[in-house]
Order: C-alpha cells, then structure tokens, then sequence
C-alpha cells in the first residue's frame, strides 16, 4: 500500500464501526467509510470537536446532521496546491486526499519529462476527472491538461480548484460524457502524452448508456489508447470499486498497451491514522512509459 502521509491539513483522527472521524483543516467531520469493518477503540461521536456528522438514510443516501457551526465552504493545502472542500450530498467533500500519493508521482514523471527537454509540452487527458485534484497537480508542473466530467458542477469546482493554486491557464475543461469525448479525439486525430481515468463503479451515460466498471473498462482502455501518444508518459487508472483488485488493473493496462514500452505497476492506495494504523482507500495501476 501507498500511503498519502504528506498531508498537514488533513488527518485521519480514529476509524471504527462504519465510520472515519476526519480534520479538515480546521473542521471536524465524522462520515462513513465501506471499508471501516472493525470497532472503534472510543466513542467517535463523543469527540468534542465535531463539526458535522453524515447519517446514512434506510432509504438510500442520508444527509449532515451540524453539531457546530464551520464554513459552508473552506480550503486546504497540500504542498503547493490548495483546493476548496465542501459537504456534500452522499458523504463526499469534493476532494480525495489519498490521492495525493499519485499526484506526487505524475508531478514528478511531468517535471522530470520537462527537465530534460524544457521545450517539450506534455499534454494529459484526465477523465472522469471531478473536481480536479490530478488536473490542478500536472498543470502545476507545467503540463497542457483537458479535463472531462459529465458533471457542470464539478467541472466548475476543478475550475476554482486551479485558480486556488495560482493556475490560470493551461487547462482545457470539458463537460461531456468521457467515452463519446475519446470517441470524438480519436476521430480528430489528436494524441496525449497522459492519460488519466477515475471510471466509476456504475453509471448511465446522457442516452441512457449504461456503465459498469467490470463489464466496460477493459474497452474503454482500449479505445483511450488510440490517443495515447506512441512513447507516453504515463497511463493512470484509480478505482474504488469494492472488489476490484490492483492486479486486474495491471492486467488490463499490460494488454492493452502491450505495443507500447514501460513498466506497469499495481498498488492500493491508502491514508495513514492517528491509531497508527492504515486506511485502505481503493487501488490504482499505473505505466509509466520509457521515454520520459
């Protein structure tokens, strides 16, 4: 596992029975995590610092129940990036700090591609991408971003996200379904030095297509590797579907992109606590091309 311990605006304080109490900069939120299968060593909810807590519903979905007044909205900085967070429906904040693991390595591969040749652009297609947190950390090391989510709302936060992190151009966005945009690319002849994907588990596309992760992802690999630049940099998949193993990530970027030089890896990603133990928080399988 690799762990996302670089972070000093976010902590994972404890875990147990279904639920994870978190520090967001200076905010407190108790919310459920899948993966949280053990008991709590404490009372999380007695924890005095406790901003807001998410209450599943028997109905599907749930909602915050505020225990003490915080921002509707606030930032957070990791290194030099910073990115707005914000409850939201579902559980979610509007950002996924075990990430941070794999924007160090992307930032890293872009900044060692340009050392070498500083003439060079690097163009990186980001799919799936949310609210940004992997556009905003290549355009800040110097790479051309496109990025594409079906959702105007998230589209607009990777848009503020960037202008957080001082970055006001370089990156394209694009709100349109991410299998007919590749579609499209390919049609148009263009090619990326990057490509990253963050599939969902299961989805409906705007013409009521149907997504679903096991069924469609070796596919839509495939049909992503006709923009894949003939020496690429590098070739990011993230899943957080239940079940979903790093090795069957590995397996399809391996045949997919048998014609293509480098190396594949496979790893869960992960988020360390205060009890001193560690997260899991889904898995990633990354090539990394040769010529870098």
């Amino acid at each position: 596992m690799r762990l996302a311990d670089c972070w000093k605006d976010y902590r994972i304080i404890a875990t147990g029975d279904g639920m994870k109490l978190e520090k967001w900069g200076s905010v407190t939120l108790l919310r459920p995590d899948p993966q949280v299968i053990w008991h709590a060593q404490t009372d999380l909810y007695s924890h005095p610092g406790i901003n807001a807590v998410y209450h599943r519903s028997e109905k599907g979905g749930g909602g915050w129940e505020v225990k003490k007044s915080f921002p509707q909205q606030w930032n957070v900085n990791y290194k030099d990036l910073t990115f707005s967070v914000k409850p939201m429906g579902f559980k979610h904040t509007g950002l996924f700090p075990e990430q941070a693991v794999n924007w160090d390595k992307m930032r890293a591969l872009i900044e060692s591609a340009k050392a070498k040749n500083p003439d060079r652009t690097i163009k990186v297609l980001n799919l799936f991408a949310y609210t940004g947190g992997a556009t905003v950390a290549c355009a800040k090391s110097g790479a051309e971003v496109v990025h594409v989510d079906a959702a105007k709302g998230m589209v607009e936060r990777a848009g503020e996200n960037a202008r957080l992190s001082g970055i006001n151009s370089g990156i394209r966005y694009i709100i349109d379904d991410c299998a007919k945009f590749v579609k499209r690319e390919i049609r148009r002849g263009n090619k990326y030095d990057a490509i990253i994907m963050d599939p969902p588990s299961y989805g409906r596309g705007p013409g009521g297509e149907t997504w679903k992760i096991e069924d469609s992802l070796y596919d839509f690999v495939l049909s992503c590797k006709e923009v894949l630049a003939d020496e690429p940099l590098f070739v990011l998949i993230n899943s957080y579907t239940t079940g979903l193993q790093p090795t069957v990530i590995k397996n399809i970027l391996s045949l997919t992109l048998k014609d293509r030089t480098g190396t594949y890896d496979a790893y869960e990603v992960g988020l360390p606590t205060d009890e001193g133990i560690a997260l899991p928080c889904g898995c990633s399988g990354l090539f990394t091309g040769n010529r870098i």
